[in-house]
């Protein structure tokens, strides 16, 4: 009878197992799928518009007489600089997954793994660079997030949060460029330098309102709402687009400030998030100073850095796919005096680096997904615990082999005193022998007990 009362729970239990991760996948909304989808479609229309952008500059070469000078630029590339500049970008995508793994790494409970995040961030990585605006790119990574487990406000709310950082870390990265490179910039750009100044503190009011957003939900849903009735009212807005733009701004936006207060309160996360944030976009500005030296040219490392950095705000100026049109003049402008006569030849191997590659190696990665449906958090606490028992263990024998080598061992004895015992196994102190005279006493009163018997 036991067995059989035993067998429904056992039942029950593995259906509960199987509903778990059924929801999971559930939890993917046909409206993350279709937007996914979506940001596919304009990657489809982006690669069109990239086809006619690579004609147009290699009629561009034709058409000026730099077809020359392009060949033999290339001919004398060292390779070698080129393949660390490929790694060096390798790493943006690595500090990117660890970005987001410190975003979620406090929650004992959240179900996304390392490969789901590798994928959202994957995920960016493609349709930033193939989408106007970058506008893709959060549909696409909120849509691998809800396809981890989380709920759509939940991925909403981290995605939020991690653009916030990472814009505010662009912000950041170039306000120090120009506090150690503002006299370069003004040496050789003179009053052109105040466009960059222009570009940053467009930077600086863009993160400016995404923290206004986070900080004070309250003005901005009534500002949003108002907004929205002002549009619909005139018919500028039609009643879909105002049903589901009314949702998102009075849902979400108290999600995502509910979840970057969250996160804000956690000083010390948010500061390793931002420092894990300027690697990765150091990492990524640095790619013109290897391109640079693959034709043995001698450059300043941290001026590369600090003209990586403005020629990056003035691609995300540009609301076309890439910074199409703003890289090519940026480009030209912060670094030709640097490249001399391989300014072509470098700007195409600095953007197939910059651009093309990481196309080509996010889009298998975006793909992957984590099993196990374990914490990212439960995983660190065991391996942290695992480390513990390994470094203890190793004390602990390290202490047996020391004994043996001769060595005194001193161990707690059961009534809090302490025994000592010499490297020649030998028992010494009074302790010893009152035991022995004891023993000998015991046998002589048995001695002296069996004569008289006898």
């Amino acid at each position: 009878m036991a067995e059989e009362q035993n067998t429904p729970k056992k039942a029950k239990s593995g259906a509960r197992k199987v509903a778990l991760k059924v929801s999971a996948v559930r939890s993917v909304s046909a409206e993350d799928r279709a937007a996914d989808k979506k940001s596919l479609g304009q990657v489809r229309k982006t690669l069109v518009f990239l086809g006619f952008v690579v004609v147009a500059y290699a009629l561009y070469l034709v058409f000026t007489g730099q077809v020359d000078e392009f060949v033999t630029s290339l001919a004398g590339v060292d390779v070698s600089w080129i393949v660390a500049g490929v790694v060096c970008f390798l790493f943006y995508y690595v500090f990117g997954v660890l970005a987001y793994v410190l975003s979620v790494a406090a929650d004992p409970d959240n179900p996304v793994g390392i490969r789901d995040l590798m994928s959202v961030e994957a995920s960016g990585v493609f349709f930033m660079r193939l989408t106007p605006n970058s506008a893709g790119a959060p549909p696409a990574q909120i849509y691998r997030l809800t396809r981890a487990g989380l709920s759509v406000g939940e991925a909403s709310a981290l995605n939020f949060t991690r653009t916030v950082l990472y814009e505010a870390g662009e912000g950041v990265f170039a306000a120090i460029m120009l506090v150690f490179c503002g006299g370069y910039f003004y040496e050789a750009f003179g009053d052109v330098t105040l466009i960059g100044i222009f570009l940053f503190g467009f930077k600086v009011v863009q993160v400016g309102g995404m923290l206004f957003l986070c900080l004070f939900p309250r003005p901005v849903v009534a500002i949003g709402n108002w907004a929205l009735r002002f549009a619909n009212r005139r018919r500028w807005l039609k009643d879909e687009k105002y049903a589901h733009y009314y949702e998102v701004v009075n849902t979400q936006v108290a999600m995502f400030s509910s979840a970057f207060k969250r996160s804000a309160a956690n000083v010390r996360e948010m500061l390793a998030t931002m420092l894990v944030t300027l690697l990765q976009l150091g990492c990524m500005y640095a790619l013109p100073w290897f391109v640079l030296r693959s034709f043995g040219e001698e450059a300043d490392f941290l001026v590369c850095l600090a003209s990586g950095a403005m020629l990056e705000l003035l691609i995300n100026a540009v609301p076309l796919p890439g910074g199409t049109g703003g890289a090519e003049v940026g480009f030209a402008y912060l670094f030709g005096k640097m490249y001399g006569p391989h300014l072509s030849a470098g700007f195409v191997i600095w953007r197939a680096v910059e651009y093309l590659l990481p196309v080509l190696i996010a889009a298998p990665c975006m793909g992957m997904r984590s099993t196990s449906g374990e914490s990212i958090n439960r995983r660190v606490k065991r391996a942290w615990k695992r480390v513990r028992g390994f470094v203890g263990g190793a004390r602990g024998s390290g202490g047996k082999r020391a004994a043996a080598r001769g060595g005194v061992t001193v161990k707690p004895g059961a009534a809090g005193k302490k025994k000592v015992a010499s490297s020649a196994g030998k028992a010494t102190g009074s302790d010893v022998q009152a035991r022995i005279a004891a023993g000998k006493a015991a046998a002589a009163a048995r001695k002296a007990a069996g004569e008289k018997d006898a």
